[in-house]
């Protein structure tokens, strides 16, 4: 298969036609090889306009999602990300090769081991500082975050992850909640509070570990 004509293919079938029109970030998904960070098995479909399967339960989120959530966020060079549920380094690798400091957390030992490596060969020099922890936790020691991509859908956004935003700061997401459709969000965060709007219906995997806790009743 030849890759380099799949990216070109993706960036100019799924992303292109689907309102993505940032020139760094076009540019880093034509760069980024997606094929390495999904099982070898499985690269055929590393470019299918869809979720690609990594481990037990996990998956990375389609390249017209991801690419419309961090458009949203509006990243620019040198600004600090936080990916939460980075799996194996895609989305911190396009996030690197725009040119942000980004800290990319991942509760699976596995998807951290494998991660690590796959870095440092996209990125060369550059590499995002891949953390293993809980998902809820994010990385407080190197907040607060100018952007903050929680890579997958949640229930709700974890307020701990709110508070490691900066001022000013955005945070994208897929919101799944029971009842209602998915789609894809945009919190921004200000002295008055945290507002989050609608961007589009998406669907993106379901990231564990951030469930909702159940509300007290009587």
């Amino acid at each position: 298969m030849d890759y380099a004509e799949a990216r070109k293919h993706m960036v100019d079938g799924q992303l292109r036609p689907n309102k993505v029109t940032e020139p760094s970030l076009l540019a880093a998904f034509g760069r980024i090889g997606r094929e390495g960070f999904v099982p070898a098995a499985l690269r055929a479909r590393a470019y299918a306009d869809d979720v690609a399967p990594i481990g037990p339960g996990r998956a990375l989120t389609s390249p017209m999602v991801l690419a419309r959530l961090i458009q949203a966020a509006k990243p620019r060079l040198g600004r600090k990300a936080l990916i939460v549920g980075a799996g194996s380094g895609y989305s911190a690798a396009i996030l690197a090769e725009m040119g942000l400091v980004v800290t990319a957390v991942e509760s699976d030992a596995d998807l951290v081991a494998a991660a690590r490596p796959l870095l440092a060969a996209a990125i060369p020099g550059a590499q995002p500082s891949v953390v293993q922890a809980e998902l809820t936790e994010g990385n407080a020691a190197g907040a607060p975050y100018d952007m903050i991509l929680i890579d997958g859908a949640v229930p709700e956004i974890p307020a701990s992850l709110i508070a490691q935003l900066a001022d000013g700061g955005s945070l994208v997401t897929v919101l799944s909640e029971p009842g209602r459709a998915p789609r894809a969000v945009l919190g921004t965060k200000s002295g008055a509070g945290f507002h989050v709007q609608r961007l589009f219906d998406a669907h993106a995997p379901a990231l564990p570990g951030l469930k909702k806790e159940p509300a007290f009743a009587l």
